[in-house]
């Protein structure tokens, strides 16, 4: 099977989460899921509707598949706002650095430039690994809105280990 034209997704279904810890000891959630993994075939060009179950309740999920261009072409893009962000990160970082070392007569204010290369930092710390993160989990399939019922559901990547890429 040519794997570009098909994406393996897993259904998931919350069985339960539970919090632990708290004051004294650090506060640890736990979540547990059960899943079935599902292998898609890509349309040619578009998107096509699919329907998957759950494995637990055996609800039947409507999901999006996308073709394989946009699908790159969403990936592309993803990358590409990560590396602006990293970039935007450095330049405001090093704006900021060299604004705020300087000593300023008495009297004078820092530039008007400098809250706002802050603001750049802080965007670009918070911005360019959840970019990054969002271009390695993007897999071009989306679970539909479901109505109350088929709540709890989620579809992820299937990762496989470096030592068995097909």
């Amino acid at each position: 099977m040519n794997t570009a034209l098909s994406v393996e997704v897993a259904v998931r279904h919350l069985l339960g989460e539970r919090t632990e810890g708290g004051v004294v000891t650090p506060r640890r959630r736990t979540v547990t899921w059960a899943s079935r993994q599902y292998r898609l075939t890509r349309p040619d060009t578009g998107r096509e509707t699919v329907e998957l179950d759950c494995p637990v309740c055996s609800a039947a999920l409507l999901a999006e598949v996308r073709d394989p261009g946009t699908t790159r072409r969403v990936r592309l893009v993803l990358g590409a706002l990560a590396v602006l962000a990293v970039v935007v990160l450095v330049a405001a970082l090093a704006y900021a650095v060299h604004e705020g070392g300087r000593t300023l007569p008495e009297g004078e204010s820092l530039p008007v430039l400098f809250p706002v290369s802050l603001v750049a930092v802080f965007l670009g710390f918070v911005s360019a690994p959840a970019l990054w993160a969002g271009r390695r989990n993007y897999t071009g399939v989306s679970l539909l809105e479901a109505p109350k019922p088929r709540r709890g559901h989620r579809i992820v990547p299937v990762r496989v280990p470096r030592g068995r890429r097909r």
